[in-house]
Order: structure tokens, then C-alpha cells, then sequence
């Protein structure tokens, strides 16, 4: 496929797409409204040749993370060359949320990961452009009750409230929608993207993510701790901001803007937009009693 001179302005892994779409939103909510339409057309088209990817055998001579990684960018690319032609999905989407609303206007609840979070092929920093309230209530709700006791644990341990875990959890894995995955495709319990450094010596997930260097979007294999459940990766996920200095000014913290602020000033992901996205999730967290 040949790639012309205008496709490259709009490349799938631009980190400056959800800008202009808020943006716009405010300006013309009704070409808003079609543009995040046809972003979720592009992460449905990349979901889809991501799946037919993993159906076929990945053992060959020349299989590897690398040719993995790049393949997937290659896909990525190819959902956003068949969006822009279009499939009706996004036709429909406009249509249906136009009948809905008066004035449609996509905000924080429709907020979709342009290439980002190719829905994890982008296992860091979450759907890190992830789409905070992307799943109906009903699973945003289900996925707190389920880990609503290993983060009141947690919370008494360090002093950060269950419902900032929470959503530190919910943006990380996607509500638990894209956790990560050992390779023979089970759960590696790991909801914080937290990275297995020189001195972790547990298991490993290595997966492709998406990392940002001086602002720009990159795709590259990182490795990823790998926990036996999920109360040991909220314990771990304890452990590191009660053990590691630079994460001082966010164990205590009770504010979800501070704490969303604090996070990202300490390096915790790479996203440039991380506080915004996770202080957004945090805000539709209800921890029932």
C-alpha cells in the first residue's frame, strides 16, 4: 500500500488528534460528533485486524516481537486508511447519537483513543488514552464491586482513598476490558501498568505498548510484572508508592486532581495527557458501601 503526502497528517499513532477533537467540540459539536465517530470506526477496524492477526500461526522463520510490533503499526495505519473511506459504522453511530440528542457533543464520556489504545495493543498508559467511560455503567460498576476489597486494603496501607485506585486501576486495564497478557493469552493480574525493572524477579508479560518520547507516540516491547491475582497486584501496586521517594507527595493524597497531577509529575506513565484522563475516570468511580 502506498502511503501519499496528506495520509501522513493524519497517521493513527498522531498524539495530537484528541486535542483537536475537544477542540472542535466546543467549536462545531456537530463535526465533533463525526470525527469521534470515525475514530471508533478506526480502533474497530484495528480490533478486527488485530484479531485476524492473532488467528493466524506466529512461528515462523521470521516471527518475532519486532516483526509483532511492527505489523501492528502496520494495521493500525490500515484501520485508518479504511475508516477514512469509511465502512457505515460511524455513519450509524452519528445517526443514532444525533436522534438521541439535540446538540450531541462528545466530552469526556465519549472520549475515543484515536490509535492510542489500538485497545491495547497500547497496554500502557492506559486506553492510557483510553476512553474513560467507553463501557455502559453496569461494567464500570461490576468492576469496581469486584475489586472494591483489595483496594480498601491498599487504601489503609497508604492512605489514598479506595476510589483513586480504583480509577488508577479502571484507566490502566480498561475496566479490566484490556488487562494484560501472557503469551499463552491468560491474565497477568497486572491492572497499574507497572513495569518489570533489573530488580523484579517474578514473572513477565512483555507486550507492545505505546510510550511517548518528547511528546511524540512510540510503539516499542516493554516488559510488565506478572501477579498470581489481583490482590497482589494491588499490594505491589502499594509497595511502589509507599517505597519509592519521588511518589511522596501522592500517598496521602485525597484530591483526584492532585493525585492525577502528582502521578504524572513523578513520571508514573509517559502520556503527556495522563492526569487529565485519569482524573476523568476517577470522577465516574462510585464505591458502594
Amino acid at each position: 500500500m502506498t502511503i501519499s503526502g496528506t495520509d501522513f497528517g493524519n497517521l493513527a499513532i498522531d498524539s495530537q488528534s484528541l486535542d483537536k477533537l475537544r477542540l472542535q467540540a466546543k467549536q462545531t459539536p456537530d463535526k465533533a460528533l463525526k470525527a469521534a465517530a470515525q475514530q471508533f470506526e478506526t480502533v474497530f477496524l484495528n480490533m478486527m485486524l488485530k484479531s485476524m492477526r492473532e488467528a493466524t500461526p506466529q512461528d515462523g522463520e521470521f516471527d518475532s516481537e519486532q516483526t509483532r510490533m511492527f505489523t501492528g503499526m502496520l494495521d493500525q495505519q490500515l484501520a485508518q486508511s479504511m475508516a477514512s473511506r469509511g465502512i457505515g459504522l460511524a455513519d450509524i453511530m452519528v445517526e443514532q447519537l444525533s436522534r438521541n440528542q439535540q446538540k450531541p457533543v462528545p466530552s469526556a464520556e465519549f472520549r475515543v483513543a484515536g490509535a492510542e489504545h489500538s485497545v491495547h495493543s497500547t497496554q500502557r498508559s492506559a486506553l492510557s488514552t483510553a476512553i474513560p467511560s467507553a463501557y455502559k455503567p453496569d461494567v464500570q460498576q461490576a468492576f469496581v464491586d469486584r475489586l472494591k476489597a483489595p483496594a480498601e486494603q491498599v487504601s489503609r496501607a497508604t492512605g489514598i482513598p479506595a476510589h483513586l485506585i480504583l480509577g488508577q486501576a479502571a484507566l490502566e486495564s480498561g475496566w479490566g476490558k484490556r488487562e494484560i497478557k501472557m503469551a499463552d493469552g491468560s491474565s497477568s493480574h497486572n491492572l497499574f501498568g507497572i513495569k518489570a525493572g533489573k530488580d523484579w524477579n517474578g514473572k513477565v508479560a512483555a507486550v507492545t505498548t505505546t510510550e511517548y518520547h518528547n511528546g511524540v507516540a512510540k510503539q516499542q516491547v516493554e516488559r510488565f510484572r506478572a501477579y498470581d491475582s489481583y490482590a497482589e497486584s494491588f499490594q505491589d501496586y502499594a509497595r511502589l508508592l509507599g517505597d519509592n521517594s519521588r511518589y511522596a507527595g501522592v500517598v496521602g493524597q485525597g484530591d483526584a486532581k492532585a493525585f492525577a497531577q502528582g502521578l504524572q509529575q513523578a513520571g508514573y506513565a509517559t502520556d503527556p495527557h495522563y492526569a487529565d484522563k485519569l482524573a476523568g475516570v476517577i470522577g465516574s468511580i462510585k464505591v458502594r458501601a
